[in-house]
């Protein structure tokens, strides 16, 4: 994708079609990551953060914080690029489950699938409805649900 005048170079509204796919870039997630959003976000856990305890549960061994791999991946979309410029806003976080725990040194991507567009003159442009699927190293779903954004209409 090349940038406009403008630097965008995500795509427009009208350019999402029902059934449109992008697979995110991966990334494995650290212990670095989990320390760090424990921090930011005041989540102590320890079934974040503490490995003997950790290990003493079902997991056997600490499980990365939903919120922050539900942010890695919001990460890993911006990174395709097809929301680069265009995107307005983040609207909605729909029907969002944890499926499987995400472990440090998990390898992670994301699935993003266009479900439904919904044109909104008054701002523009419109709203694009993804289903999105959280996949780990080995092909498994962790997490599943819907994001609604609002994109740029084409100028």
């Amino acid at each position: 994708m090349s940038a406009d005048a403008l630097g965008r170079r995500g795509l427009y509204f009208e350019e999402f079609q029902v059934g449109q796919q992008v697979t995110t870039p991966a990334r494995t997630i650290t212990e670095a990551d989990v320390v760090a959003f424990a921090g930011l976000s005041g989540d102590h856990n320890s079934i974040h953060t503490d490995a003997a305890y950790a290990a003493g549960t079902p997991f056997g061994q600490r499980v990365a914080h939903g919120l922050l791999i539900v942010s890695i991946v919001s990460g890993l979309a911006a990174r395709t690029g097809v929301l680069e410029g265009t995107v307005l806003a983040f609207r909605e976080i729909l029907e969002w489950k944890f499926s499987k725990p995400v472990f440090i040194g998990d390898t992670i991507h994301g699935v993003l699938t266009v479900q439904e567009t919904k044109a909104l003159p008054r701002l523009g442009g419109g709203a694009i409805t993804l289903s999105v699927d959280v996949h780990n190293q080995a092909g498994e779903t962790c997490m599943h649900g819907r994001w609604v954004a609002l994109m740029q209409g084409r100028p």
